[in-house]
């Protein structure tokens, strides 16, 4: 997945189409309100815009408070099959707003940050089939990974087949975290500047190189 919000806003059009013929699977779409991370990403208009540009499937991680306050905003912008993930923390009754996606035939999943434990989630993990393991605290591109993560994931791994979810990574993903993660289990990894984007190469070569590194 290509997180979108480390892509060069002067030619979005551009870095879709590009990101598209170099064989992306997904879209990655940060939104950030300022208030439940201390920093503003990418907009609604953002997101409807790259629905509208590709027929790629769009992974959009809400990190914006009471989601459910205004989730009939995105859901109406995106496709069937399309993720929505929320973080349990932002959100008073976070199964609700998972219903809303589901009903909404869009794939639920929720976004788990560093500080919070797999046991606080449990329940949640019988509705998702989706869960976004952040390897660092979100807000920000750039960050340095968080060693303890690695933990909590092996413990999703041993419970993902009897609840029926796959997980994702999210944040400072490196070569040798794919390398490592890719053949336990975890499904895919969001690619932002560690990975993907300012390489100075033609993103079909990079993303062949990833590619790689999982077989």
């Amino acid at each position: 997945m290509a997180s979108m919000m480390c892509a060069n806003y002067g030619h979005l059009e551009q870095e879709v189409k590009k990101l598209e013929e170099g064989g992306i699977d997904s879209f990655h779409i940060d939104i950030m309100d300022g208030r439940y991370v201390p920093n503003f990403a990418m907009s609604l208009n953002d997101m409807r815009y790259i629905a509208g540009a590709t027929k790629k499937p769009l992974d959009v991680h809400l990190m914006i408070e009471h989601p459910n306050n205004r989730i009939n905003l995105f859901l109406k912008h995106l496709r069937k099959g399309d993720t929505v993930y929320i973080h349990p923390e932002a959100e008073y009754h976070p199964s609700t707003t998972l219903l809303s996606i589901i009903q909404a035939g869009m794939i639920p999943g929720i976004a788990i940050n560093p500080g919070t434990s797999v046991e606080t989630v449990m329940e949640m993990l019988r509705i998702v089939k989706k869960v976004l393991v952040m390897s660092v605290n979100p807000g920000n591109a750039g960050q340095m990974y968080l060693p303890y993560v690695g933990k909590k994931i092996t413990k999703l791994l041993s419970m993902k087949e009897d609840m029926d979810f796959e997980i994702y990574w999210d944040g400072a993903c490196s070569a040798d975290k794919i390398l490592e993660y890719a053949p336990k289990g975890v499904r895919g990894f969001v690619l932002g500047t560690t990975l993907l984007f300012g390489r100075d190469r033609p993103y079909k070569d990079v993303l062949q190189d990833i590619r790689r590194l999982k077989f």
